[in-house]
């Protein structure tokens, strides 16, 4: 059988910042309510970065922690992505502030921004790297200060964000060319463009010059997820050569408690094997995966050798799902 290089996770870290915003402290600055929150998303609380804490702070913490997890130093890395729709400057990219504040070599670095679904573009950008042999170590990051685009007197959007970041080290591996083998097994990648206006900022360099606020049309964006995600999370098994009910963890983008339950059963995925941690870190967008990811592991829910299926979708509107044998 022929050998296949596979671009295996060797770590996984994540970094939340020391600030927790609860609904109850929300409610002294807009019309809501710890129950109302609760009810409609299932989350109770979130984080807040410093002012003085760039996004690039908070990826390189997450880094540090996927790197000591895979026994590897900054030296090691010959590859950066970083996905995040809230970078420290328009340029240059956040993920080369990353690469000099680690101290890592001369490599590659660059950004993707696909918003919510960044982290699962950004892992299917560095299998291709990986795939073509130039990169032996990289580091795939989800990081966001979410809570700096936010309108605080629009109680739709601003409770549904929080501020984090995680990562994950890939190494290339020989595999047998099976579903046995670790590493990223499969994918699916999705955007239409013409439903830029359910999620948006209102706001850009080329347009107003302004940072902007997120806009967000909630029942469309509910509707066009379950059934888009669902898609592709089929589209992403088929892809691995995989069944949905081979998946032992599944990671879902944490946008909504009703999101993540209403695709886990259109899927047939059992809730007893949903990995979710929306109550206490709301919508970290590109950071929520690897987060919640990395939040398993540190609990001992994920265990080495396990698969897992990773969705997301966000602003463009972008969706996309990754099949994964750790």
């Amino acid at each position: 059988m022929t050998k296949v290089l596979r671009s295996v996770v060797t770590g996984v870290g994540g970094y939340l910042p020391d600030e927790i915003v609860t609904n109850t402290d929300l409610a002294q600055v807009v019309d809501t309510s710890d129950e109302w929150i609760i009810e409609r998303t299932g989350i109770r609380q979130r984080h807040r970065a410093a002012k003085d804490q760039p996004v690039s702070d908070l990826a390189v913490e997450a880094a540090r922690m996927a790197l000591e997890a895979a026994g590897k130093t900054p030296a090691d890395v010959d590859l950066i992505i970083v996905a995040t729709t809230t970078p420290d400057l328009t340029f240059p990219a956040t993920a080369t502030i990353v690469q000099r504040k680690l101290g890592c070599p001369v490599g590659i670095a660059f950004d993707v921004q696909a918003v919510c679904s960044g982290f699962v573009y950004a892992l299917s950008t560095a299998d291709g790297f990986m795939a073509r042999g130039r990169s032996k170590c990289a580091l795939v990051i989800g990081a966001e200060t979410m809570t700096r685009l936010m309108d605080w007197t629009d109680r739709g959007t601003c409770v549904l964000f929080g501020d984090g970041a995680g990562a994950v080290v890939l190494e290339p591996q020989e595999g047998e060319g099976t579903t046995a083998d670790r590493g990223l097994l499969g994918f699916a990648l999705r955007a239409d463009g013409a439903k830029q206006d359910l999620l948006y900022v209102d706001g850009g360099v080329s347009t107003n010059g302004q940072i902007g606020h997120l806009r967000m049309q909630g029942n469309q964006v509910f509707r066009h997820a379950v059934v888009n995600i669902s898609e592709a999370i089929f589209a992403a098994a088929a892809d691995a050569g995989v069944a949905i009910d081979e998946v032992d963890w599944f990671i879902p983008h944490q946008a909504n408690q009703r999101i993540l339950e209403g695709v886990a059963k259109r899927v047939g995925i059992h809730e007893s094997k949903v990995v979710s941690t929306v109550s206490e870190h709301a919508n970290t967008s590109a950071a929520s995966i690897p987060l919640a990811w990395w939040t398993a592991m540190q609990d001992g829910r994920i265990k080495p050798g396990q698969m897992l299926l990773l969705e997301a979708m966000g602003g463009g509107l972008t969706w996309g799902a990754c099949v994964v044998r750790l």
